[in-house]
């Protein structure tokens, strides 16, 4: 459908092609719910993991798709540039689909680095300097991390030959974890979990990511900063299941806690100076995806938390970047310095923003306290009391540093903003942002028996014990 949506030159059949894409994703993610755990062409098994994410992927898809109609009507560009647009979306979502559900640790780089590709089209898009820099930085320091990781697969593939084997399956690395040489493991380990922070946008290869959502239109950037970093923890994440049966353990841990720690002081000293809204928000995702990794280390209710706060952190960062674009089409810029008095020109979206900085900050009754609450609690349980401490004082500073900024673009008055042309917002817009951030706090605060039941299944591989409901 890519393909024939990329030589198309009627509107008409690109969105008609685009919803037949979207019934598909929908339909693919009904699927593999009700078929858990069952081993597909080979190469692909839908196991709890997969389908929360892949649910998370769909629900933003649709609204991702909305946004991008939004988008191309209002500045009524070539079609040729619209077909490239959404050949290149439905290529992403077919791509991150696919290290969901892949069981091959080499099929889940493959599938990332398609991630890469496709991401490049959709930065590329305005087709001027600033697009064309990100796009070429983007490519570089991914094509970097995505050969690191590539080289830590090999270092893999050497241990597992160690061990009497030569699978990269998954479940086979699983149960031939405990015999794996440490020597070999750990190398893998640096080189994957290096390689694979570029998508996940953690230290040290975040910069890309933070370039990308910036340059990007902001229907794509919400992808970017919501469905694609989830991928890239999913490589860093299932990795990190084998690493928990092995000796190494304890090791990994102490990299992946210096990385958490240094993404959310790195995002604390950006976001004290930034001025432009979308890096602004791309830095906060460095500063929640430093959270998740903390809660992972931490294990128990730590690991349950990061989970839910990944899931939850994808609706709040898409309301958000949803919003900016409209944002931009009011002020023809993304300097915070222009922009100010948002209540004035849209207040259906000042709301959004209002709400969103809630819930994105973990405020009550965002469902983001909650798993924040989860975190902070397994980084306690498994005494790590000083740094805890650390990353709260951390994250007062980064509260501070957003919510300044955010106040000043909903209610202080822009300087020299000639406001008789500004455009008229339709509320009809920000439905979406209001039905994510809704779902947010109902996840956070009332999760489904179904949903609880699925996080447990997917740590069920981590080291400590899972957490459960009393």
């Amino acid at each position: 459908m890519s393909g024939v949506l990329f030589f198309s030159r009627k509107k008409a059949v690109i969105y008609t092609l685009v919803i037949l894409f979207l019934i598909g994703q929908c339909s693919l993610t009904v699927y593999e719910y009700q078929h858990l755990n069952l081993e597909e062409a080979g190469y692909f098994k839908a196991d709890a993991f997969s389908v929360i994410f892949l649910s998370v992927l769909s629900l933003i898809s649709l609204a991702s798709a909305y946004h991008s109609y939004v988008f191309h009507t209002k500045r009524n560009g070539l079609v040729r540039n619209v077909a490239i647009y959404f050949s290149a979306w439905v290529m992403f979502i077919v791509a991150m689909s696919g290290v969901y559900l892949s069981s091959h640790i080499g099929l889940t780089w493959v599938f990332i680095e398609l991630t890469t590709l496709c991401a490049s089209a959709l930065i590329y898009h305005n087709r001027n300097e600033r697009s064309i820099e990100g796009t070429w930085k983007y490519i570089f320091v991914c094509s970097v991390s995505i050969t690191l990781a590539f080289i830590g697969i090999l270092f893999l593939s050497v241990a597992i030959q160690e061990a009497g084997s030569t699978d990269l399956y998954y479940g086979a690395l699983l149960s031939h974890a405990p015999k794996l040489n440490p020597f070999w493991l750990k190398l893998a380990f640096i080189f994957i979990f290096t390689g694979y922070t570029c998508k996940a946008g953690l230290v040290p290869m975040f910069t890309a990511g933070v370039d990308a959502k910036d340059k990007a239109p902001s229907p794509a950037s919400a992808l970017f900063s919501s469905a694609l970093m989830n991928v890239g923890f999913t490589g860093i994440f299932r990795f990190y299941e084998i690493i928990a049966q092995t000796t190494i353990l304890p090791w990994a841990n102490v990299i992946m806690l210096v990385a958490a720690v240094l993404s959310i002081f790195v995002a604390a000293v950006y976001m004290l100076k930034v001025n432009n809204a979308k890096r602004m928000l791309a830095y906060s995702s460095i500063e929640h995806m430093g959270i998740v990794l903390l809660g992972i280390v931490s294990g128990g209710i730590g690991a349950f938390g990061a989970i839910l706060h990944l899931i939850l952190h994808s609706f709040a960062k898409v309301s958000l970047f949803f919003q900016i674009g409209q944002v931009y089409r009011v002020y023809g810029s993304k300097s915070i310095l222009d922009i100010g008095n948002y209540f004035k020109y849209n207040t259906t979206g000042a709301f959004v923003l209002i709400l969103s900085f809630i819930c994105v900050t973990g405020m009550p009754p965002s469902g983001m306290f909650i798993s924040e609450f989860m975190i902070f609690r397994g980084v306690f349980q498994s005494h790590h009391v000083l740094i805890l401490i650390l990353v709260i004082s951390l994250i007062t500073m980064i509260i501070w540093a957003f919510g300044k900024n955010m106040f000043k673009m909903v209610f202080t008055a822009p300087a020299d903003f000639d406001d008789r042309q500004v455009e008229k917002i339709s509320a009809v817009e920000s439905l979406s942002q209001f039905f994510f951030l809704a779902l947010l706090v109902y996840l956070g605060l009332n999760p489904p028996a179904q949903l609880v039941s699925l996080i447990e299944e997917a740590i069920k591989n981590l080291p400590h014990e899972v957490w459960k409901r009393s």
